[in-house]
């Protein structure tokens, strides 16, 4: 069984063949990684349209509880996790562009069932079967990406790939908002199923370079699931996922409490520090200055979370929102290309999936903790937790993950 596009090895576009792997001078931008990027993108817009408005629809139109929204929201990380390291496994094992294909037209074909959202049940059930597909989807965009990229220019290839997402991530919530305030959930998701059904057109015009499938399937075992050896970086990921989940679950109604009207523009400042941040580390990353590069990004995230939770005027809001991004942006693609120098090419999947789990088990513990200490004790106390947690990565990455990473990367 092929991949989809009969290419061979050394052609990443059409007919032509692909530019040397040497040099600075190695192409990244060809028609491939632009369909990739546009794909990535228009599948985070989807997603993330519903993901500030979904607390939102539930404490207003289902009348949730605020400590119980936090299990609602995390049903879908639930999902994730299970999915996650099953489909590191496929997308190594099958052809990588036909899983990229069922997953994204499945994902978007859920979205469909929001209409019909009236309970609390069939909303955790809902968002459970979307997170199977969100999950299979994300995993095999990021492979089917790093496939085109040039191994020279990874870390900058992933961060701009990965910059696709974040500004979706960042300004569909905004968006979002807006659209819900002024015509509804129902109006929401359908511009939700508009950029699926856009993304679904733009993926099939993506063509992978072939590769070798194995002959014979590998013996289902946990290192086929889990990048093993990058697991202590994994755990050190958790302390900074967790704050991540806190943002994107409850930022939008810190903001409320706060008494700022629109508090979705909390992601144009994130999205604006994350993009210039983010097209940037990945060359600085590449040229060797990885360790750095982390030290760094974690250093701003703790800064971040203590102004967000201290200040509380709009213009703090703001800037806190712009230090986070700054910070997040410089390290997510420092966190990937770690995964996937420590995997051999046939392992890109299982490195995908577990930097991607990575992030979705400490969102899911983001979301849930979160709501029960912003409950009891307020929304600056949670965020107070997430700087404590963010300042203990720090030092956990300088004295562990730094060597696991040395010890462990792999010339490819």
């Amino acid at each position: 069984m092929n991949d989809s596009s009969n290419i061979p090895e050394n052609t990443v576009a059409g007919n032509l063949p692909a530019e040397p792997h040497t040099g600075t001078g190695v192409r990244l931008w060809n028609k491939n990684f632009i369909n990739a990027c546009a794909a990535n993108f228009l599948i985070a817009c989807a997603f993330y349209l519903l993901m500030p408005t979904i607390p939102i629809f539930l404490s207003e139109q289902l009348h949730v509880a605020q400590s119980h929204i936090g299990i609602a929201l995390s049903s879908y990380v639930a999902a994730l996790l299970i999915m996650r390291p099953f489909s590191g496994y496929l997308v190594d094992v099958y052809p990588r562009k036909k899983l990229f294909m069922i997953g994204v037209t499945l994902f978007v074909v859920v979205f469909c069932g929001y209409y019909f959202a009236a309970t609390v049940l069939f909303f955790v059930i809902l968002r459970f079967v979307h997170g199977l597909f969100w999950g299979l989807s994300t995993v095999s965009a990021n492979t089917v990406a790093i496939d085109i990229i040039p191994s020279q220019r990874r870390a900058e290839g992933i961060g701009f790939f990965g910059v696709t997402m974040n500004i979706a991530m960042a300004t569909a919530p905004y968006i979002a908002v807006n659209i819900y305030d002024s015509f509804g959930f129902s109006t929401l998701v359908s511009c939700a199923l508009v950029m699926g059904l856009m993304a679904i057109l733009t993926v099939s015009f993506i063509k992978v370079p072939k590769r070798e499938l194995l002959k014979k399937r590998p013996p289902i075992s946990f290192d086929r699931f889990i990048l093993v050896k990058g697991i202590p970086v994994f755990i050190n990921q958790l302390f900074l996922s967790f704050g991540w989940g806190t943002l994107v679950a409850f930022a939008v109604l810190y903001g409320k409490k706060i008494g700022i009207h629109n508090s979705g523009i909390f992601f144009l400042f994130l999205a604006t520090g994350i993009v210039l941040s983010r097209v940037t580390s990945g060359k600085i990353i590449d040229k060797g200055y990885l360790h750095n590069v982390m030290m760094v990004a974690i250093s701003a995230i703790t800064v971040g979370y203590f102004c967000f939770a201290t200040f509380h005027d709009f213009y703090a809001f703001c800037i806190s929102a712009f230090i986070l991004g700054v910070g997040f942006g410089t390290m997510f693609p420092a966190l990937q290309t770690i995964y996937n120098n420590m995997a051999a090419s046939s392992r890109r999947g299982t490195a995908n999936s577990t930097y991607l789990t990575g992030f979705d088990l400490g969102v899911g513990l983001g979301m849930l903790i979160g709501a029960y200490i912003s409950d009891k004790y307020g929304f600056p106390a949670m965020y107070y937790l997430t700087a404590v947690l963010s300042f203990i990565a720090l030092f956990i990455y300088r004295f562990n993950s730094k060597s696991v990473y040395e010890k462990n990367k792999v010339t490819q």
